[in-house]
């Protein structure tokens, strides 16, 4: 997100997107020093990669949901291991994507040990201003963040609009295999759903210019 020459930067890709990060920061005319702050919608992998590298190299703080701080820290994991999908090697293109994966950094080891937790409500003091909203299913702690004055949720993997491991495109949840709490990643859908969005900026997938209700309603659709 930017605001002025200011920059907040939502999740970071593998560890190997980093470069592909840096890229369309310097697309806007910013370079990584310009980012004041970084927000994980959670603490999976894909998710760390430019986070981590960025808070190493420049010390930019890096804020999450309260629960998702120690999962950022790496005091406990939620997250798919490998043997989790040997039953589904059979499926088409789980095993290329596997293997892609794992080129960009899947089964690196990272952590953040200094994460701080954000605010209990309200608009972050950052560039802007971004407002978390709890979505804890997928991790514990998961976060999606919202920007009323534009429209616009950052959903994270709370709803995505599509994966290498599904076979629709459209407003959906992650295969199971990617929960931590099932039902509680179904529940987490009612608190997207009562938001002033129409641009849905998912963790996968496209963004998609729908509301936020009824992509909601898509993806609960499907989860049946």
């Amino acid at each position: 997100m930017r605001d002025g020459d200011a920059l907040t930067l939502i999740d970071g890709g593998y560890p190997g997107d980093v470069s592909a990060v840096e890229y369309a920061i310097n697309s806007l005319g910013r370079s990584p020093e310009d980012v004041q702050g970084m927000l994980l919608t959670h603490a999976h992998i894909d998710h760390m990669g430019a986070i981590v590298s960025f808070h190493e190299r420049y010390r930019t703080p890096v804020f999450t949901d309260p629960t998702e701080v120690a999962h950022a820290r790496r005091d406990y994991l939620e997250q798919a291991k490998g043997k989790d999908f040997i039953p589904m090697l059979h499926k088409h293109g789980v095993l290329p994507w596997l293997l892609r994966i794992a080129r960009v950094g899947a089964t690196r080891s990272l952590s953040i040990d200094d994460a701080q937790a954000f605010g209990s409500s309200g608009p972050l003091d950052l560039p802007g201003a971004p407002v978390p909203v709890a979505t804890h299913g997928h991790t514990s702690g998961h976060s999606a963040y919202h920007l009323p004055q534009h429209g616009v949720v950052i959903t994270g993997d709370a709803l995505v609009t599509a994966h290498a491991l599904s076979k629709v495109d459209g407003p959906q949840l992650l295969p199971q295999v990617f929960d931590h709490g099932k039902q509680d990643t179904v529940a987490a859908l009612d608190h997207l759903a009562v938001l002033n969005a129409e641009t849905i900026v998912p963790g996968h997938g496209p963004v998609v210019s729908m509301h936020i209700s009824a992509a909601v309603e898509q993806a609960r659709g499907r989860s049946r």
